[in-house]
């Protein structure tokens, strides 16, 4: 087993590794991320990494483990959250994950940093992995997509439609992860998630993944995003399919993989070195 992800990399390494600030303008507001570009030559392989909402945990022990396995590696904010101007919405995370993804395969970020546009991957958590599922399934630049304790957003408004508790919950979830935000609350973005409905669902997209390889990690202690709504649908969906490459885990941690960080990122890592 390679792990060397868990190892500095040498300090001969020409030019040696770099953090880089990155801007991207996604619907005319400015996105602030940071790229973990490896030392060396290149060109890298390159992950875009989505984080949840509203971003409390942002996985850079992630990034960081990507960038001494090889991989470039770039974490942001969406619009209308931590300090980002514009308004906070579903729908602007889906429009900014995608601007990122194709920005991280054209100029000037590809010749400035060494990236590798023809090995792209990513990888979300939470809402990040509802997000990573629907940006790779409407481009097929992406080559491996893994997500992480995933948000259905079609799942969660059909049961919340089914059982009010249910939606209440969602909704006393929403509010309470509000001060990072702007231009929201936790009713728009319920009233978003339900009327959006079955456009939000995921397993409907195992078609698109037809030729592509896909990672579902899930937490077997997680009550943010419980497998048996979350998880297991979509396990069986992309099964069905066939997904080539096809991958899916459940590890007994929580929802932010708490005490199970090394596990994850030996999946995630070995999952890129399988298919990027």
């Amino acid at each position: 087993m390679n792990d060397r992800w868990m190892a500095d990399p040498s300090p001969d390494l020409d030019p040696p590794a770099r953090t880089p600030e990155v801007r991207i303008v996604s619907e005319g507001e400015t996105l602030l991320g940071v790229l973990h570009v490896p030392g060396g030559p290149g060109p890298h392989p390159v992950v875009v990494l989505l984080h949840g909402f509203p971003g409390n945990e942002r996985n850079f022990d992630l990034a960081q483990a990507l960038r001494r396995a090889g991989y470039a590696s770039l974490v942001f904010h969406y619009r209308g959250s931590w300090g980002v101007g514009g308004t906070y919405s579903w729908g602007a995370v889906l429009e900014d994950a995608a601007c990122v993804v194709a920005a991280v395969r054209a100029e000037p970020l590809v010749s400035t940093h060494r990236l590798d546009p023809s090995r792209l991957g990513v990888v979300g958590h939470s809402l990040g992995g509802f997000a990573a599922l629907m940006t790779a399934a409407h481009d097929p630049a992406v080559r491996a997509v893994a997500s992480v304790a995933c948000f259905d957003f079609g799942a969660a408004a059909r049961a919340g439609q089914a059982d009010p508790a249910v939606r209440a919950g969602h909704l006393a979830m929403f509010d309470e992860d509000l001060l990072p935000l702007r231009g929201t609350s936790g009713a728009a973005l319920l009233a978003e998630m339900e009327t959006a409905g079955d456009r939000f669902s995921l397993a409907a997209l195992a078609p698109r993944f037809a030729e592509r390889p896909v990672l579902l990690l899930a937490g077997g202690r997680d009550t943010v995003t419980p497998p048996p709504l979350h998880h297991e649908p979509l396990v069986a969906a992309y099964a069905a399919q066939p997904v080539p490459g096809f991958r899916h885990v459940v590890l007994p941690t929580d929802h932010a993989f708490s005490d199970h960080r090394v596990a994850l990122t030996r999946e995630v890592v070995e999952f890129l070195d399988r298919h990027l």
